[in-house]
């Protein structure tokens, strides 16, 4: 354990990787909790739904845990508070619509919302919590109500980014607090942790009006229905949709239960300027003249159950895309994504849309700052140390080496992982360790129950299917009753293979003779063991794969 006089930052989510965000500030006695979020499963996470950061480590100190402060209601930055605050039951603060999003996904879960204490915060808002004195500022993101964070501790202060870009005109006309950061930045600043996402990007991120410019050119040109596909969080993008459709006098619908969650969210909360007869059902749209119909749904990023996916494959209940109709998917596919996308894309082009897309059309930007922008916040901040977060290692490296060449000493610059304890004082920093740290995954009702293993089985299964042996067998006599049968499931078609299964229920005929013997009649594992042994070799030996091999052995 540090000192009493130092400072602590222990990253537990978010280095190294896109996505489920956490991170830990330790100053003496007091844990301070910023951000919990989630990040969706690569391919190799066969069947799992969710990833959500390991908490060990706050859970061995449960105790010192003094709160949970939140930068935005996006899924990688709040989305595993549903598992988190099931054993940590802390307040937490947020803005209003970060709170309000917040709820519904406890609202989703087994958690009660009146049992956490959720504090709503404004920027420019001072709170206290535990020792520590929190800061929030406004900044600009992909979402309304996003803010940053400098925690004031007696070693220094601590200013977190959140994800922000600096967009001049945003949708919201909410600007970037400049004025704070400066401010913060006169006043001394020990550490700056910032979003790293789009340090590979030379120049400055577009602002959100330009896709605004291109929605309101894609309505003018379009004779039929419009279908646009969106990250349901993005809230100023959903925004400028309705606001085009009014323009054109075209009513709107919302496909997609995200979509449904969000839009209903932020136009309760009044984040969301809807005219009066915009939004209608979907059933209400299938009856009007497609030319003043817009729908807008989820599937931006090709996910298989998605609105938009759904009715690529003409699968959609509720809509059927029909030549004529013009489909724009305002997004960029997330780095392994793109296949779906590319496939949706396709799908779309035969049933006869028109598809406007990202990688042919300026209609999405991001909400991310680009290097121009992330030098900026380094010069107002002017930190003592930095420590890159919110992105893969080569891009930490990749901000590491911007702020070098705005002149901050290489010594004090950390490009840490995930568990990393980041120590430090008044005039030097180090690492000092490492806590338990990773990832938790999530399926179905389950956390944390699936791990190697099971992902491995799973692994296999997919690759070389499943042979199940069942057989019956006389526990004294030692002798086969019935069987052996056996079940092939994605391994080979049975009634194409029947020549080698029959050769197989042979091999696994006499490899029980050998076994079944007086000695050994009532030595189960052992005889699975020469059932699976035995199978094994002589599939591998014919198909040259390698199925899970289940032996069911009963007994009379």
């Amino acid at each position: 354990m540090a000192d009493e006089g130092k400072l602590q930052l222990i990253p537990l989510g978010g280095l190294g990787e896109i996505g489920k965000n956490m991170t830990a500030v330790k100053y003496g006695n007091n844990i301070l909790v910023i951000d919990a979020g989630l990040t969706f499963p690569e391919d190799e996470l066969l069947g799992i739904d969710v990833v959500i950061p390991d908490i060990t480590y706050l859970l061995e100190n449960k105790k010192l845990i003094k709160g949970i402060v939140l930068t935005h209601g996006h899924e990688d930055h709040i989305g595993a508070l549903p598992y988190v605050l099931k054993d940590l039951n802390v307040p937490v603060y947020g803005t209003r619509l970060t709170l309000g999003l917040l709820r519904q996904k406890l609202k989703e879960s087994t958690i009660s919302a009146d049992k956490i204490k959720l504090n709503c915060i404004k920027p420019r808002d001072t709170i206290k919590v535990g020792t520590f004195k929190v800061d929030f500022f406004r900044v600009s993101h992909s979402i309304a109500d996003a803010v940053g964070i400098a925690v004031h501790t007696p070693i220094g202060t601590i200013v977190h980014s959140g994800d922000f870009k600096f967009d001049q005109t945003p949708v919201d006309g909410d600007v970037t607090d400049f004025a704070k950061l400066s401010e913060l930045g006169e006043n001394g600043v020990l550490v700056l942790m910032s979003d790293s996402t789009n340090v590979e990007r030379p120049g400055y991120t577009m602002s959100e009006r330009n896709v605004g410019n291109t929605f309101d050119e894609i309505f003018r040109q379009a004779k039929e229905r419009i279908v646009v596909a969106s990250f349901a969080s993005n809230i100023p993008r959903i925004q400028q949709v309705i606001t085009t459709a009014h323009n054109y006098k075209r009513k709107v619908a919302i496909v997609g239960r995200s979509m449904l969650n969000v839009v209903s969210v932020a136009s309760e909360l009044g984040y969301l300027d809807v005219p009066d007869g915009t939004i209608v059902e979907l059933d209400e749209i299938n009856r009007l003249p497609k030319q003043n119909t817009v729908i807008i749904s989820t599937g931006s990023q090709g996910e298989p159950m998605s609105a938009l996916t759904r009715m690529a494959r003409s699968e959609h209940k509720g809509v059927e895309i029909m030549s004529g109709d013009t489909v724009v998917i305002s997004a960029t596919p997330i780095p392994g994504n793109e296949k779906m996308v590319a496939r949706t894309v396709d799908q779309l082009f035969k049933l006869g849309a028109d598809v406007i897309h990202e990688a042919v059309s300026g209609i999405h930007v991001s909400g991310h700052a680009s290097q121009e922008e992330l030098k900026l916040m380094l010069n107002l901040v002017k930190p003592k140390f930095f420590v890159p977060v919110h992105g893969e290692y080569r891009m930490l490296v990749k901000h590491s080496n911007l702020a070098q060449d705005l002149g901050i000493p290489s010594e004090n610059i950390f490009v840490g992982e995930n568990g990393l304890i980041l120590e430090f004082s008044k005039k030097r920093g180090r690492i000092a360790g490492r806590v338990a740290s990773g990832r938790v995954l999530v399926d179905g009702l389950g956390v944390g129950d699936v791990g190697n293993i099971v992902l491995r089985d799973r692994k296999q299964l997919s690759q070389d299917g499943i042979l199940i042996v069942v057989l019956t067998l006389d526990k004294n006599k030692g002798a086969v009753v019935a069987g052996p049968d056996i079940v092939s499931r994605g391994f080979v078609y049975v009634r194409e293979s029947e020549e080698l299964l029959e050769e197989a229920k042979e091999r696994v005929s006499q490899a029980l003779e050998k076994c079944c013997s007086k000695n050994n009649a009532a030595d189960w594992s052992a005889i699975k063991y020469s059932v699976r042994d035995t199978l094994g070799k002589f599939l591998f030996e014919k198909t040259h794969r390698r199925p899970m091999i289940l032996p069911i052995i009963m007994e009379v």
